[in-house]
């Protein structure tokens, strides 16, 4: 059962703002998409007609086990694609994204199989996230907030969250990069903006930044 662009649209919104509980409310579909909230709806009332979604009249949805599988396949295929692009293609990874939302929609599994093949079969995206496999399952992964991090902090710089491409050249510019090592060496009380050693090199970031960079403990450590 094909699925059209609009449908892949929505699924991909729905794996990106499901909770721990698999649930989801119509509003937070319609600020994430842009979209009108009867619209939402009357998506939702087609998604749960494929048993995709729970819908029910003024409650959160309910992400179905077979609608998170839907979802991350469209995010497969998108993750796969931004990899060739940097691995095979040389393209930055901030350049990435836009080229990646054009042809996550190719229906042919054969060719996003070849893709995932060339590639030696990654595990995760040029930024860090995970990829779904065929069966649409995703890595688990402990990572937290650079915001979260204490003064006198060691940790690795492991992934980026939904994030535009001004951002990756903003982190580009500050030799940033994953596996990069961080130490947060002074962290502002007035604006919790953080100064972070990299490379022997120190950078100061605002809070909005570390919000957006996820890391994960140095294994050095």
């Amino acid at each position: 059962m094909k699925t059209t662009l609009t449908e892949e649209n929505y699924l991909k919104a729905l794996f990106h703002l499901v909770d721990n509980e698999g649930k989801v409310t119509i509003n937070e579909l319609s600020k994430f998409l842009n979209v009108k909230m009867p619209s939402v709806n009357n998506m939702m009332k087609k998604f749960a007609e494929k048993k995709w979604v729970i819908y029910e009249t003024y409650k959160p949805l309910i992400v179905t086990g077979s609608g998170k599988r839907e979802a991350a396949l469209v995010v497969r295929k998108h993750r796969l694609t931004e990899m060739f692009l940097v691995k095979k293609m040389n393209f930055g990874w901030e350049n990435v994204h836009e080229i990646a939302e054009q042809l996550e929609h190719v229906h042919s599994q054969i060719f996003f199989d070849k893709m995932d093949e060339i590639l030696d079969y990654p595990k995760f995206d040029p930024h860090g996230e995970p990829i779904p496999d065929k069966d649409g399952n995703i890595i688990a992964q402990d990572l937290q907030k650079l915001s979260s991090c204490e003064e006198g902090e060691t940790v690795v710089f492991a992934s980026v969250t939904l994030s535009d491409d001004a951002f990756l050249t903003y982190l580009n510019d500050r030799k940033l990069l994953l596996n990069t090592k961080v130490k947060v060496t002074k962290i502002e009380s007035f604006d919790k903006s953080m100064t972070i050693e990299i490379g022997g090199k120190k950078e100061i970031l605002s809070k909005k930044a570390t919000e957006k960079i996820l890391v994960k403990n140095n294994p050095a450590e």
